[in-house]
């Protein structure tokens, strides 16, 4: 059938249609079924959403995707015919059903998610599968090499190394202190990094505070060629593209099926031919890790991956259970890192990146066993490592005379004090968390939480505890209730626990 066509500036999210009810009945197609549009010697497949009122019969509807990919303009006809659903489809039924998947059946998924042409019905069933049953190594590693075929590759040769956490503390912000220790260090390392989703910062909203995190492929290569190494948001990459159409998925749904995880991972790795990688698995109370055995048997998984995509990956356990460095929220956690870098910072997320940067050194072969971390440690002493940061700033964009002191945090302020006389027992990462959001971070890059305490810290009434930190007072007064509600700090005495 032939339609004149109607345009909408607006962006669907994927190629979408939409036809007057009674054309629809004419082609004897319903909502989210699949139509080929034709036009001036161009053919897509498109999704169909049907309206009595917003379309004219005779016209057809067409968003901005398909606007731009067949070039057409408003008035211009157009052929319109139904078409069958893709094969992939049925491969997804079979994956609900308990089926294995073979690897020709997982690159047509994913080739149709890249190429949009799965409904969000389609790809939501395909991660639901993969979360309730599971996947084989067999399927983990077609899944993982087909993220990264349907993407862009960079090879950047040898000694090419990676790091990468699987998150849930608070903080933790180690990735801009190991990257500029590595590139020092004469290593490549093009750290691609996500933004925050549930945290109250990424790591690419964090040093977007310090420069530019967007690149295409080509500015990412120049980047990585004139200063070993990058810290950018890997979105803007396409990287494993079907990867973050997966993750847009999972996100409301609340769910993180571990075989999509580690396919995940790998694929960004492998998309920019790393050599080495380390995999940081913090266990503890609030991550992701309830304890050793879960985080054990997620390490084996990602190293037999590993072997299999001819990456030597090593597993680091380390300790969740509070939260690393004194910042949450971008614009704090950013000031940690310069402080660090100037041997100033926070203890504990100074001792972190040296331990799983000099890992990652000895993982290379590039320094010989154990005496990665001195090797770490001496080149964030002599101030090598601070120099090449800078460099890394300057090459994306950034002021490279940046100093922590330049970095502006929210106006409004408030401080919680303790009300009692005692020790530190915990810091709830989840908690502070969900405060340092409430406060505006990531969003607001100046808001956030900053902890003037540590576990095991010894307390009186009227210490600072931690500062809250916003840009309105609606969200610095939300912050506070959420705060006083959950208390995040819990202070003890020598007293664990009263039997009777």
């Amino acid at each position: 059938m032939k339609f004149r066509v109607k345009t909408y500036a607006i962006e669907a999210g994927r190629p979408i249609v939409v036809l007057n009810e009674e054309d629809a009945k004419d082609l004897g197609v319903y909502v989210s079924d699949r139509v080929e549009i034709s036009f001036d010697g161009h053919n897509i497949v498109a999704l169909i959403d049907i309206t009595t009122s917003f379309v004219d019969e005779g016209k057809v509807g067409i968003f901005q995707e398909v606007k731009d990919l067949l070039d057409v303009r408003e008035g211009d006809e157009v052929e319109v015919k139904a078409t069958k659903r893709p094969e992939s489809v049925d491969f997804i039924r079979k994956k609900i059903k308990g089926g294995i998947l073979h690897g020709h059946e997982i690159r047509a998924i994913i080739q149709d998610i890249v190429d949009n042409n799965l409904s969000d019905m389609e790809l939501s069933a395909f991660v639901t599968a993969g979360y309730i049953n599971g996947y084989t190594m067999d399927e983990i590693v077609a899944l993982t090499n087909s993220l990264v075929e349907t993407g862009q590759q960079i090879d950047f040769g040898d000694d090419t190394v990676d790091k990468h956490c699987i998150g849930g503390v608070a903080g933790n912000r180690t990735t801009l202190l190991i990257v500029p220790i590595i590139a020092a260090a004469g290593l490549t390392i093009p750290k691609t990094s996500s933004r925050a989703i549930t945290s109250p910062s990424g790591t690419a909203d964090t040093m977007e505070v310090l420069a530019n995190v967007e690149f295409g492929i080509d500015d990412l290569k120049d980047i990585v060629n004139r200063v070993n190494a990058c810290i950018i948001w890997g979105g803007a990459v396409n990287l494993a593209p079907a990867d973050d159409k997966i993750i847009q998925v999972e996100y409301p749904l609340a769910i993180d099926p571990q075989g999509q995880v580690l396919a995940s991972v790998m694929a960004k790795k492998k998309s920019v031919g790393s050599d080495y990688v380390i995999i940081d698995i913090p266990v503890g109370k609030g991550t992701k890790m309830v304890d050793n055995e879960a985080a054990n048997n997620l390490a084996k998984k990602f190293i037999e991956l590993g072997k299999r995509l001819d990456i030597e990956v090593e597993c680091l356990i380390t300790d969740g259970t509070s939260p690393i460095g004194s910042g949450i929220g971008p614009a704090l956690e950013a000031r940690d890192c310069l402080l660090a870098l100037e041997n100033k910072g926070p203890t504990d997320l100074m001792n972190k990146s040296l331990d799983l940067a000099g890992a990652l050194l000895e993982l290379s072969g590039n320094v010989q066993k154990d005496k990665g971390r001195k090797v770490a440690e001496k080149i964030l002493v002599s101030g090598r490592a601070r120099e090449k940061m800078m460099e890394i700033i300057e090459a994306q964009g950034g002021n490279p005379e940046i100093k922590p002191e330049d970095i502006k945090l929210g106006k409004k302020e408030h401080t919680v004090e303790a009300d009692c006389k005692g020790r530190i027992r915990h810091i709830d990462n989840k908690k502070i968390s969900y405060i340092a959001r409430a406060a505006g971070a990531p969003k607001d890059k100046s808001s956030g939480v900053y902890l003037h305490v540590n576990v095991g810290d010894f307390i009186n009434p009227g210490d600072s505890l931690f500062t809250l930190y916003s840009r309105n007072n609606r969200k610095l007064e939300e912050a506070i209730r959420l705060a006083n509600k959950l208390q995040p700090i819990r202070v003890g005495g020598v007293i664990l626990d009263t039997l009777r």
